[in-house]
């Protein structure tokens, strides 16, 4: 049975961010969410090379803790996975703003990030994606700014999320509520913009894209050739960049036309 948050995805493909989406994320979870209150940032102390090395990880947990570990991953490209719809392991004991309830009142994202100096800074284009998913989460649960917290804020046995190393333990957090709002406010930043073609002139197609690049594409992930980028073209391209290392996210960008060319 699916878990109550399966409006993740659609929420933050309406913000204008990148999403891959976890086969089953819908009925992944330790149980169902309560009233959820916020949402929590994290970054994951993982590996320094790759997207989003933790993946497995937040998605199976630990020896000493079983996952989901959150509800959402963040690559570095700005590409949220969309891991779970139900209780992530993610906050442990703490509060903020008088909720004791973590794993089961707010939202997780582990963010790609080392935490350390050899990964600084962020990436812009992972930056921006972070602050405009908490804000299309906020938003869509009706809560203020006030409730996206840091999991350093949560409780004082953890500094994540690092945002910036000269920054005071709080400072930083301050700083990216602040972006938050923007988007909340629709005074951000205007999103960075994916790609119009490859170098051969190809357009980056999606969702709901139709004509004969598309039958081109379908042909080559084995779907039915009827010209029109649906559900099912997006879930067998999703499958083919899984199979071929890239990003899972359905779109059909210049990395994705190579690896097309080799099939």
């Amino acid at each position: 049975m699916a878990f109550k948050l399966t409006w993740l995805a659609e929420t933050l493909l309406d913000a204008g961010v990148k999403v891959a989406e976890d086969p089953g994320w819908q009925t992944h979870g330790r149980r169902e969410m309560g009233t959820v209150r916020g949402v929590m940032c994290h970054h994951t102390a993982g590996g320094l090379s790759g997207n989003f090395p933790s993946h497995r990880v937040v998605r199976v947990g630990r020896s000493d803790l079983p996952g989901p570990l959150s509800q959402l991953g963040l690559g570095r490209d700005g590409t949220f996975y969309v891991i779970a719809a139900g209780v992530a392991n993610h906050a442990g004991r703490g509060e903020w703003k008088g909720v004791t309830t973590g794993n089961s009142s707010f939202i997780g994202i582990e963010a790609e990030n080392t935490g350390l100096s050899n990964d600084f800074p962020w990436p812009d284009v992972q930056m921006d994606a972070y602050a405009r998913g908490c804000a299309a989460i906020l938003s869509h649960i009706g809560a203020p700014v006030s409730m996206c917290c840091g999991h350093k804020e949560w409780t004082k046995r953890k500094i994540d999320p690092t945002f910036d190393m000269n920054k005071g333990n709080h400072d930083d957090m301050d700083i990216f509520r602040a972006r938050v709002q923007g988007f909340m406010d629709g005074t951000g930043v205007p999103r960075p913009r994916t790609p119009a073609e490859d170098n051969t002139g190809r357009p980056t197609l999606r969702r709901p894209a139709s004509g004969d690049l598309v039958k081109e594409i379908q042909a080559k992930v084995g779907v039915d050739t009827d010209g029109d980028f649906g559900p099912k073209t997006e879930a067998a391209m999703r499958a083919f960049q899984r199979k071929h290392g890239l990003v899972p996210d359905g779109i059909v960008g210049p990395k994705t036309w190579e690896a097309l060319s080799s099939v």
